[in-house]
């Protein structure tokens, strides 16, 4: 898979007034970047190279390249990397050409867009409604035949996953108003992380560089959510093969309906030495667990 992108930043400084009691005073102020990328694909059909508008989301400029090939890959549009031949920013408009991107596929293969009419989501704040939207991911995933091996981690490894994850979290570090999706080994190693303005831009971008590592399927990894663990984004583990998902903050309903559907091991609230456990999956053991 080939890439020819251009450097981007995640940050501006812009000038500020800070107010602190009754006092006023002028301050430089780190913020998040937050910039639309459109995702195009390219191939051939009937002998004529076609180009198809994708979806626009609202990200934080860089990885645009894991972002447009984990997205693909989440919606099921490409099943792996070799189906990629090059990923490239447009050139046709001058103006806004650091926000449109092109996923180049290999020549034979045609995509199945019907996948992205409404089959999940096409804009970075919806995500799908009703739980019919769980057979749909049925139908799609890699990875849900794959026999998953057993996975044991101790309470106290678990504990320690949020305050990595915020440690290695330079963005976030420096503006206060970005997410992160970290990927982890049983033992604590952060092997990586990803950060975005939306949640689920962090994450695609996460399996897209798995995607590109060829490290899926994810079956004895944990992915460390920096906020919510909303439907779209444990959508996203089972298309990666992802067997634990442990969020920081809260799952929804249907988020916990469908970790229980692909025997997800789903933990929220993980913070302060305590966690609650919504779906304990059958491939995963926590030691010292009373």
């Amino acid at each position: 898979m080939k890439t020819n992108l251009l450097p981007h930043r995640a940050i501006n400084q812009i000038e500020i007034i800070k107010v602190k009691d009754n006092l006023s005073f002028a301050y430089t102020d780190d913020v998040s970047v937050e910039e639309p990328l459109e995702i195009r694909v390219s191939y051939h059909e009937g002998g004529q190279l076609e180009f198809k508008n994708i979806s626009v989301t609202m990200r934080t400029p860089g990885n645009d390249e894991e972002l447009a090939a984990g997205f693909l890959f989440t919606e099921g549009i490409i099943s792996g990397k070799q189906q990629i031949k090059n990923i490239y920013f447009s050139e046709a408009c001058a103006k806004n050409k650091e926000n449109i991107i092109i996923v180049e596929l290999t020549e034979g293969f045609i995509p199945d867009l019907m996948k992205t009419e409404r089959n999940f989501y096409t804009t970075s704040s919806c995500g799908v409604c009703g739980k019919g939207s769980i057979e749909s991911i049925r139908t799609v995933s890699a990875f849900q035949h794959h026999k998953k091996g057993n996975t044991t981690v101790t309470l106290e490894t678990l504990y320690q996953l949020s305050g990595k994850l915020q440690a290695f979290q330079n963005n976030f570090s420096a503006t206060g108003g970005i997410h992160a999706s970290g990927l982890f080994d049983a033992e604590g190693n952060l092997l990586a992380l990803r950060e975005d303005v939306g949640r689920h831009n962090a994450l695609d971008k996460l399996i897209g560089h798995a995607l590109s590592a060829d490290m899926l399927p994810l079956h004895d990894k944990m992915l460390v959510l920096s906020g919510r663990a909303s439907f779209e984004l444990i959508q996203k583990a089972v298309m990666a093969g992802i067997s634990t998902v442990a969020a920081i903050g809260a799952p929804s309903s249907l988020a916990v309906d469908l970790a229980k559907e692909f025997d997800i091991t789903l933990v929220g609230f993980l913070r302060d030495n305590r966690l609650n456990i919504y779906h304990s999956g059958s491939h995963f053991n926590i030691e010292n667990l009373l």
